[in-house]
Formats: C-alpha cells, structure tokens, sequence
C-alpha cells in the first residue's frame, strides 16, 4: 500500500494505482478531468493530456518534486508522494491550454450535435477553458465516410482520444476501422470503407468523450435533456452482453438504448447490438426505475428524480416541515439507509 496526499487530502490506495484512480478513490471536484482514458480499456490513457498534475514530492525516498507536469491517468503512485491539482495554479493554466487545443480543430456545431448535453468536451472547456480564441486558421475538414447502419461518424469532431479503436479491440473480432495517417491528417476510418456492424460495435458510441461516433438511429430525434432516463435489464441470449441498460424516453417511445454509466461517464458492462439498436419496446424490458442522473449535468435540468431530504441529517427540522413533505412532497424524504418514506 502507498499514501499519497491529493491536493492536501491523504489517501491510501493498492501499490501500482494511477495517480488518476487514487484522486477517484477520495472523489469530488478533486478528480482531475480525463478525456482519454477509460478504466475498462486496457492501453488507454497518455493522449489528451488533460488530467496533467503536478507531483510535489516524489516519494518519502526521494521528495523532489517531478520538473514537469505528468499525465496522472499513467502515472504510478509511489509512497509518500504529494500531488497537487486544484490547488496548483500552473495546472490549471495549463489546462485552459490544453481545451484550446483541443478546440482548434473541433467545429462549434453543439446546437446540432446529438452529443449535446452529455458531451465530456463541453463540461471541460466549461469548467477549464476560456470564452475567446486566438486561432485564426482554417478548421481541417475531412470527406465524410459511411461506415455502417448503425454509427454516424463525424471525424470534424474527433480528438483521436483512440477509445473506440480500443474498444473495437477488445470487444469484438476482426476491428475494420483505427486511425489512418499521421500528425494533422490523422483520422478514424475504415480500411476501403468497411462497414462497423459487429456484435459489440455500438459501444464505440458510448465510449467517445465527443460527438464524433453517434446513434444513427438516435439521430436528431431529440436533446438528450428532454428525455427521462430508467435503468432496465434483460435476459441477452449473448453471453458476453451484460443485459443492464438504461432506456431513454420521450413520453411513450424508447428513443434510444445505451450502456449504463458511472459517475465518471465510463461503462462497466458492455452491451450487444440486439439489446441497443433492435429492442426498443418497453415490453422488451424489465423496467427498474429511474436512472440517476448528476445534478451537474443539463440532463437534470428537466429529470424527474428529486433531491433528498434526510430528517436524521438535518436535526432541526420542524415536526410540521416534515409531516408537510410527507403530505405534499416536492422533495423526496430520505430514510436512515437511503429509502423514502
């Protein structure tokens, strides 16, 4: 085991663990932003540079501090190690560089992108970057590519983060697609366009940080904010398909079905085709309720999940507050382990 102190908090966390991962274990604004790398893919991480830190000290062996910044989601901790992230001024400059260069190439098309709302590239210049730019260049441009039924590419969007070359990987058999070319030409394509339609193909949607890989069938149906997420399950005849998904409604209709998510926008469970792009029917699901969604996040804007009261937290609530709530509840009322009443 190594401690480690984040931003002033000392945590201890397994030998070998990312610096990335000891920051997640404490949670919170702490966490450093990640645009590329993703837990279950193994190779990620190490291209956007947007979770570089500065480490302080590092080691109780040898305290000085690194010369430069590092990428924290492939840096090791080592034992007694001191890293700072929010606190640092220099990091936090660095990453208004690091949205900048992430944007100059990236259209300003979010009023038409379906990746609006729940765009990781979006929360990151909201909350690191700047309201200008100093880049007067043409914006590249790239020929579009038909590259199956299923998956709308738009390479204009893409911050070759490579998560769904990763994916393709190491979920389906014989990958078609990966990155052609080399520095400023580089791009996701298809060799003599080839079609991305096997089994597990569809997660190369839920893994991109942006809008470049979309749901065709999805595609301009509705803003993601105007529908109401419920976590379902089925019994998937695919062995390797976990079944667990979320289902996003628009009154009545399953506009779309995607892979559950963590709180850091990474997906544990892998789902197949069938589940995600062919049963679109309530009746093909074991509904389970609403699926939580964060209060940061544009979504919650028009959810209906409420907030938690808990009369155990807050002691000095009034009797006739709380038998008022149980009336005519416009707030949830929180049990002693999580459970409304």
């Amino acid at each position: 085991m190594a401690k480690i102190t984040f931003d002033g908090i000392e945590v201890e966390v397994p030998d070998g663990t990312t610096i990335l991962n000891a920051a997640r274990k404490i949670g919170g604004g702490v966490v450093p932003p990640a645009m590329c790398y993703y837990t279950p893919l193994k190779g990620s991480g190490g291209k956007c540079r947007a979770c570089l830190v500065r480490v302080a000290a590092g080691s109780t062996k040898d305290p000085r501090p690194m010369p430069k910044l590092v990428a924290s989601c492939i840096t090791p901790v080592q034992d007694g190690m001191v890293v700072e992230n929010t606190t640092s001024q220099q990091v936090l400059d660095v990453r208004k560089g690091i949205v900048e260069m992430l944007l100059i190439n990236h259209p300003l098309d979010c009023p038409v992108c379906d990746q609006a709302g729940e765009c990781d590239l979006q929360n990151f210049a909201y909350e690191h970057g700047v309201s200008t730019t100093r880049y007067e260049e043409e914006r590249r441009t790239f020929e579009k590519i038909d590259i199956g039924p299923y998956v709308q590419l738009h390479m204009t969007r893409c911050i070759l983060c490579y998560r769904c070359v990763y994916t393709a990987d190491q979920l389906t058999e014989g990958r078609v697609h990966g990155v052609l070319g080399r520095g400023d030409a580089a791009e996701i394509g298809t060799y003599i366009e080839n079609s991305i339609d096997k089994d597990f193909s569809g997660n190369v949607i839920d893994v991109c940080p942006v809008g470049a890989l979309t749901d065709k069938t999805f595609r301009f149906k509705q803003r993601v904010w105007f529908t109401k997420p419920v976590n379902a399950h089925r019994d998937c005849g695919h062995e390797k398909c976990a079944g667990r998904v979320t289902l996003w409604y628009k009154g009545k209709d399953v506009l779309r079905v995607t892979a559950r998510k963590d709180e850091y926008g990474e997906v544990k469970e892998w789902i197949c085709n069938e589940c995600r792009f062919e049963k679109k029917e309530t009746s093909d699901w074991v509904i389970e309720g609403p699926a939580h969604i964060d209060r940061s996040s544009v979504i919650s804007a028009n959810h209906y999940e409420l907030p938690v009261i808990n009369p155990q937290v807050i002691a000095d609530l009034p009797e006739s507050t709380v038998r008022e709530l149980e009336k005519n509840p416009p707030l949830k009322l929180g049990g002693p382990n999580g459970t409304s009443f």
